[in-house]
C-alpha cells in the first residue's frame, strides 16, 4: 500500500529522472528533445534554442540577449545534472529540489504568458512538487553522515 512517503519518493525519482534525462539528452543528443549531432559535446549549446525560439512575453528580450553564453550554457547544464542526481540517489535533496525552483521559475519567466493556459502549466506544478520535496524530504541514509550532521545546510 503506498503512504505519504513512499509517494514522495517516486515524485523525487521520477522528477530526478526527467532532470537528468534532459541533461543526458542535451550533453549527447540522443535523438529526443536533441537532435542527433546537435548535442553539447559537438559544440552545439544546449540553451540556445529555447532562449532565441520559445521565448516570448514581456522577459522575451533578456532571455534571448542570452542566447549564446557559455556561462549561461554551463550552469543550465550544471543544474540539470545537479538538481537529476540530487533526486535521484537522495543526496542534498533540499538543494536540488530549490534549485530546480529556481530553473523552473526562470524557464516560466520566459514563456509568460502560456500557450494552453495563461497562468498555471507544467513548470508551475514542478515547482510545486519540488517545494513539496524540500519541505516533505525524510531522513535518509544521506542525512545520517557525518558531513551533514557536521554541514546540516547539505541535507
Amino acid at each position: 500500500m503506498l503512504n505519504q512517503n513512499k509517494i514522495w519518493l517516486i515524485l523525487r525519482l521520477g522528477l530526478g529522472f526527467i532532470y537528468l534525462w534532459a541533461f543526458l539528452d542535451k550533453l549527447f543528443g540522443l535523438g529526443f528533445s536533441t537532435e542527433v549531432g546537435k548535442s553539447w559535446l559537438n559544440g552545439v549549446s544546449p540553451t540556445a534554442g529555447f532562449l532565441k525560439f520559445s521565448t516570448h512575453g514581456p522577459l522575451a528580450g533578456l532571455y534571448q540577449a542570452l542566447t549564446g553564453s557559455g556561462l549561461v550554457d554551463w550552469l543550465f547544464m550544471l543544474g540539470l545534472a545537479g538538481i537529476g542526481l540530487g533526486l535521484i540517489l537522495g543526496i542534498m535533496v533540499r538543494i536540488a529540489a530549490w534549485g530546480g525552483v529556481v530553473l523552473m521559475s526562470l524557464m516560466y519567466l520566459a514563456i509568460i504568458p502560456t500557450e494552453n493556459n495563461p497562468i498555471i502549466d507544467e513548470h508551475i506544478i514542478y515547482i510545486l512538487v519540488l517545494v513539496g520535496l524540500a519541505i516533505n524530504h525524510k531522513d535518509n541514509w544521506w542525512q545520517r553522515t557525518k558531513l551533514v550532521g557536521k554541514y546540516p545546510w547539505l541535507a
